[in-house]
């Protein structure tokens, strides 16, 4: 198991844990990651400046941030798939089966978005239902909307 370091921030949206092993990072959640080191790493606070820049409106992306989310193969899968999603733009879960191969699997893919450990950077808040309606969100609805707004991607 590797050894991760974390280190806690407040964003617009709440307060988030930012984690990072072997130069990577690993989780970006609101929950506490276990077995982590509490500590301040370049590499964490560049990723927290990204955030608060993109909470900014100054970042619409983070292409150059090393991302090592542990996951299943699927899981990885669709969370690539979800880096493919420009910023201000949505896509349905059917959609997003599409792309990973199986446009039956959308619940698969709901479910693995719900498992998505690096927030808002692997953006599952840009997947919507089918009928065009905000559904689920690991973080809440509200927040959901609250980042869809930030990028111009509501109304719903």
């Amino acid at each position: 198991m590797k050894t991760k370091t974390s280190y806690k921030y407040v964003f617009p949206v709440g307060t988030y844990i930012i984690a990072e092993a072997e130069g990577a990072i690993t989780d970006i959640s609101t929950i506490p990651v276990r077995d982590s080191v509490n500590s301040e790493t370049p590499l964490i606070s560049r990723a927290a400046e990204m955030l608060y820049e993109y909470f900014d409106r100054k970042r619409k992306s983070f292409d150059e941030l090393p991302l090592n989310p542990e996951g299943t193969a699927f899981q990885r899968r669709v969370w690539n798939a979800l880096l493919t999603i420009p910023y201000g733009e949505t896509r349905t879960y059917k959609e997003q089966a599409i792309i990973v191969g199986n446009e039956k699997a959308c619940r698969a893919v709901g479910a693995a978005n719900g498992k998505n450990p690096i927030s808002i950077i692997i953006p599952c808040h840009r997947v919507i239902g089918t009928d065009r309606s905000l559904t689920g969100y690991a973080g809440g609805i509200e927040i959901k909307r609250a980042l869809l707004t930030l990028e111009g991607a509501m109304p719903f």
